[in-house]
């Protein structure tokens, strides 16, 4: 009767009294029974001493001679679990739901959580008024710090929340392979990475995506060192390919079937680009240009010709004119005194 009480209670969280420590094992008063926190299940620098009173999860429950024998964890993820239930009335009913957990047990865990519910913050419903709840689990767990983050469906959200708390400039995420490339500002690297990578292992953890950090300085040399003419390594990329005036590339994902972005001044990059890309083209257009300009030429030519040559006969009609007039009035002179 006493083992099958206990193995339909695995999984949850019990209090007991410690009656027994030392490197083996320590032994819990859960009132009808003893139960086994085994090294293997004890946090590390946690110190169980005679008397004091502890949380743990039941994890497994053996039959044994003399009872049942309860083994239970205080590394277990469930610990952190059953704790949030306990202080936090929203996930204990179903309201806030914990996605997953990431932990290293002593140090620093992170959960991930989500609302079912419109209008509830899921984030300040664990943190508690002034971080009242949040603060009682971490009590609980003598002093390890936690990280509340908000659940996306979107991998690249997700994963820039889960490094917090490090600022995340950018997301760049391969769907096939589960890896993403974050980008950090250059002040923020070594806080993402954490102490010996330690949030890094944890965000990789809790979103199940393989994460490369890089700082901004770092992005931008490999960029410079990329042909921007392989088209390979920029589909796959599959960022617009056009310049900011940073001289950095733009952020955005490039549209689909080209390589650039719907801004109208990288669009218009675009233009330019095929233009380029089809040279007979523009030589079409510029020979078409070109005859157009020769025929204008001809034509402007041929009038300045015509003109010259109606003022030239103009000009020469009113001098014969004078000449003749001129000579009819010496024959008249020359008459006169004959007379």
């Amino acid at each position: 009767m006493m083992y099958d009480e206990y193995q339909d209670r695995i999984g949850e969280i019990v209090t007991g009294i410690v009656q027994q420590s030392d490197q083996r094992y320590t032994l819990v008063d859960l009132g009808k029974v003893e139960a086994l926190l085994p090294e293997s299940e004890q946090v590390e620098h946690e110190r169980y001493e005679h008397g004091s009173r502890i949380k743990a999860v039941i994890t497994d429950v053996r039959e044994h001679s003399k009872g049942p024998q309860v083994i239970v964890s205080r590394r277990n993820e469930d610990l952190i679990r059953k704790l949030f239930e306990l202080e936090v009335p929203e996930v204990s009913d179903g309201l806030v739901v914990i996605r997953n957990i990431a932990r290293e047990p002593g140090y620093r865990s992170k959960i991930a959580v989500e609302s079912k519910e419109d209008g509830i913050d899921p984030v300040g419903a664990c943190v508690g008024p002034r971080g009242s709840r949040v603060r009682m689990v971490v009590s609980e767990l003598r002093g390890e710090k936690i990280d509340i983050i908000p659940y996306n469906d979107e991998p690249a959200r997700f994963v820039a929340k889960a490094l917090s708390p490090a600022l995340v400039r950018e997301v760049l995420v391969d769907d096939e392979e589960e890896s993403a490339t974050v980008v950090v500002p250059d002040d923020q690297l070594s806080l993402a990475i954490g102490k010996e990578g330690q949030n890094a292992r944890l965000a990789n953890k809790l979103t199940g995506w393989r994460i490369d950090i890089k700082s901004e300085s770092q992005m931008s040399e490999e960029e410079e060192s990329v042909a921007f003419s392989d088209e390979e390594v920029e589909e796959l990329a599959g960022r617009c390919c056009a310049l900011t005036k940073s001289g950095k590339r733009c952020p955005n994902a490039a549209l689909a079937g080209t390589r650039y972005c719907g801004i109208p001044a990288h669009q218009a990059q675009a233009e330019q680009e095929e233009a380029e890309a089809d040279p007979g083209a523009g030589a079409a257009e510029g020979g078409e240009a070109a005859a157009e300009t020769e025929q204008a030429t001809d034509t402007e030519q041929a009038d300045e010709t015509e003109t010259a040559s109606e003022t030239e006969a103009s000009d020469g009609e009113p001098a014969g004119d004078s000449e003749a007039d001129a000579g009819e009035a010496d024959q008249k002179q020359t008459a006169t005194p004959g007379s």
